[in-house]
């Protein structure tokens, strides 16, 4: 069976990667930006059906990523996460709320107790990175719009004396911040 058939054919559009082991043949260059675009020597990858083949294909171990098919794996480059996540969609759900996001990809993640949501802020800056965990250990970024579309809807409740924003998708409760 042709790699591109086995991939394709994947129920729930993810070839199984935890079962394939094929050896490590090398880093190549491309890249992953922190926007979402992905790169191949230094060009931008102008077929989004490409893009989206490769991100089905990707895996991490440890803090390195490949693209990982039965006979290969390949190394390349991930400038922050793998995923750029551009909309959330409300729904209500056997739990109440739930939050579904859209990568770039076109990977479907619902926030709840298997995708959980985390905010990093900068060091230098103190700007929020907000996370979602995706598969594999990877994670995506929410995109800025997004997040601020979270902020909107976000509660604002007292937790240790603090003003903190939380959203609850699945009845699972994620702190957005908490103000000082």
């Amino acid at each position: 069976m042709k790699v591109s058939k086995e991939i394709k054919g994947a129920t729930d559009g993810q070839p199984p990667l935890a079962s394939w082991n094929p050896p490590f043949c090398g880093d190549i260059d491309m890249r992953i930006a922190r926007d979402g675009r992905w790169y191949y020597m230094g060009t931008p990858i102008g077929r989004p059906a490409m893009v989206t083949l490769f991100s089905t294909v990707l895996w991490m171990e440890g803090d390195k990523y490949f693209l990982k098919t039965p006979v290969e794996k390949i190394g390349i480059e991930v400038e922050d996460a793998p995923f750029l996540f551009i909309s959330v969609c409300h729904n209500e759900g056997e739990k109440g709320v739930e939050l579904t996001f859209t990568s770039l990809t076109g990977d479907r993640v619902t926030l709840g107790p298997e995708h959980r949501l985390w905010v990093e802020h900068c060091p230098e800056t103190g700007e929020p990175s907000p996370y979602i965990n995706v598969r594999y250990g990877m994670k995506g970024l929410l995109h800025r719009n997004v997040f601020y579309e979270l902020v909107a809807m976000a509660k604002e409740v007292e937790r240790q004396g603090k003003a903190t924003f939380i959203i609850v998708s699945q009845g699972v409760e994620f702190v957005l911040g908490t103000l000082a």
